[in-house]
């Protein structure tokens, strides 16, 4: 069989297996909507913590990214797994111990404030359709190359996908959906890995592959070919970096801190029974993480290896596809590789200097991994079953959020107190339909390609959730003035800046004019700074919080309860 057929039958079973979960576990109340119920078993919510963090800029673009930027491309990786650790070491048994199952909601009771709660709705809103936008992106190129429809289709499939299990079953069917997702996507990320690493290595785990010497019989170890023909082709040095040292530390900063401000994540240790089983799921999470993110560098680096083995000295015929190997003539199609025979030599060649005459997006790689090393055609629909589970898992994670955010807390809990459970159930699922319709928009004309989107949403996250997370559960002080200062001055900052560099005034996003040389992927650890300094300002021109909310906050600093969360 062929690949496209191949992965007509393979996506197309996990969709009907998605489907399925979904109408088993629908929700049936707005607890099962929002929590799960609050019964998830500790190990089933780690592997679905691990699907909804592990988005498409985990799954497609992050060992593309390291491909293409090497050293520079660490960031990612180092930012979002420290991320993880520290939303589940100063995070999560903490909120869950106060028991509210949104991020709006601790924020809206902790600061005793409706204003607190309007402004983190919005701030929730803002970061999860930043996030989204590159999910429903990853949805589009997958679809657009191995269902050979186009990008806009493609988003159109995955938003009915998405909309089926998230109005349906909510947090309830999202869970189960998302365990199945998991097993999907990290079987497709590690098969075509561990062929690879035998083929170029001999080594069938990738991550010994990564430091190991080619199975050419050369002796040459894998990293040092890589800096040869780096420097050969006008690249910088591969294991080398260009990034300033600052630029560096921020990036790693705001990805680690918006991870642990995240709401589509925190929210997921509020579907297990107790706090205790928050902490355990976090760490079975951190296991399921680990997995891909150790897999990356290694895939990253075959996929260089084998892009420029396999582009550099093919000869064409005139100027024509027809005489490259298959993975190019099969990705041209979607406009994510271009050759330019700019010496009309008629041979294609890749180089980092005037010398270059290939396009190619870095999104690409991890999905034409395995063509590119002429793998089955089976682990190519494989692959390609992995990039849409990753992109839907994330996105209805955020959906939700959304949904929740309008109906819960904007709703329920502000504009309309009165309205009851099954109103507030049908306003949930309107705000996940109107939500999953924006967000389809915004993937068919996405504002960067998917990792370099979600790296900006992690910014906002970290400029306005974070610190007022951080010190609601450690600052028994800080009021409500001081947080909602905070919130919206990180906000504003940070989206100011990535707005001016990356819409404004593209020209001018070069290091000579970033703050302090810092890039607009970095400039969430600013932003985060000035939402404290704020925050801290106010509150000494303020009257501290009263004297139950300090010992409310005192009560959660020591998280021995069951604290369950109830939709009320």
């Amino acid at each position: 069989m062929d690949v496209q057929l191949l992965t007509f039958i393979i996506v197309g079973a996990s969709f009907i297996l998605y489907i399925a979960i979904a109408i088993w576990a629908r929700a049936a109340s707005t607890n099962e909507f929002y929590i799960a119920g609050g019964h998830v078993h500790p190990i089933a919510n780690g592997m679905a913590t691990a699907a909804d963090w592990m988005s498409a800029a985990s799954f497609i673009s992050m060992a593309g990214l390291i491909s293409f930027m090497g050293y520079d491309g660490a960031v990612y990786l180092l930012g979002w797994t420290g991320g993880y650790v520290l939303l589940a070491l100063c995070l999560a048994p903490y909120l869950r111990k106060f028991g509210k199952f949104t991020v709006p909601d601790f924020i809206g009771d902790r600061y005793y404030s409706q204003t607190a709660r309007t402004v983190a709705v919005f701030c929730a809103i803002f970061v999860c359709f930043t996030y989204v936008a590159g999910q429903m992106r990853g949805v589009g190129v997958v679809f657009s190359r191995f269902l050979e429809v186009d990008i806009t289709t493609g988003v159109v499939i995955g938003m009915g996908i998405v909309f089926f299990y998230t109005v349906l079953g909510g947090m309830k069917g999202i869970t189960y959906t998302q365990v199945a997702q998991y097993c999907v996507l990290i079987f497709a990320y590690l098969v075509p890995a561990v062929f690879i690493s035998m083929m170029v290595t001999g080594h069938i785990l990738p991550q010994t592959g990564f430091g190991a010497t080619l199975a050419d019989g050369s002796g040459v170890y894998l990293l040092d070919k890589l800096d040869g023909l780096s420097l050969e082709l006008g690249f910088n040095e591969y294991t080398s970096g260009t990034k300033s040292m600052i630029d560096v530390f921020c990036i790693t900063a705001a990805l680690m801190v918006g991870t642990a401000g995240l709401p589509h994540v925190i929210v997921r240790f509020f579907t297990v029974p107790k706090v205790r089983d928050a902490r355990y799921s976090a760490g079975w999470a951190l296991v399921f993480i680990a997995i891909l993110y150790t897999t990356a560098p290694s895939l990253a680096s075959f996929a260089r290896v084998n892009m420029i083995e396999t582009i550099n000295g093919t000869e064409l015929k005139g100027t024509e596809y027809k005489d490259a190997p298959s993975w190019v003539i099969n990705w041209q199609k979607t406009g994510l590789i271009e050759w330019q025979d700019k010496n009309d030599d008629g041979k294609m060649f890749y180089a980092g200097d005037d010398r270059n005459e290939m396009k190619v997006d870095a999104d690409i790689m991890v999905l034409a991994n395995p063509e590119i090393a002429n793998l089955p055609a089976w682990v190519i629909a494989l692959v390609a079953a992995g990039g849409v589970a990753a992109a839907l898992s994330t996105s209805a994670g955020l959906l939700l959020v959304i949904s929740t955010s309008v109906s819960h807390d904007l709703l329920k809990r502000n504009l309309m107190p009165n309205i009851t459970d099954r109103k507030e159930l049908f306003y949930a699922r309107l705000a996940a339909g109107v939500a999953i319709c924006i967000a389809g928009y915004f993937g068919i004309n996405p504002p960067g390609f998917v990792a370099q989107v979600v790296a900006f949403a992690f910014g906002l996250a970290a400029s306005s959730f974070f610190p007022a997370i951080i010190m609601g559960i450690f600052i028994k002080r800080m009021n409500d003035k001081g947080a909602i200062a905070g919130m919206l001055a990180g906000i504003t900052f940070t989206a100011s800046y990535i707005i001016y560099f990356k819409f404004i005034n593209p020209a001018a996003n070069v290091a000579d004019n970033w703050w302090f040389g810092i890039s607009p992927e970095g400039i969430g650890a600013l932003g985060m700074l000035i939402n404290f300094i704020v925050a801290f300002t106010v509150l000494k021109l303020t009257a501290e919080a009263p004297a139950n909310i300090q010992q409310l906050v005192e009560d959660i600093r020591y998280p021995q309860g069951a604290g369950a969360g109830k939709a009320h």
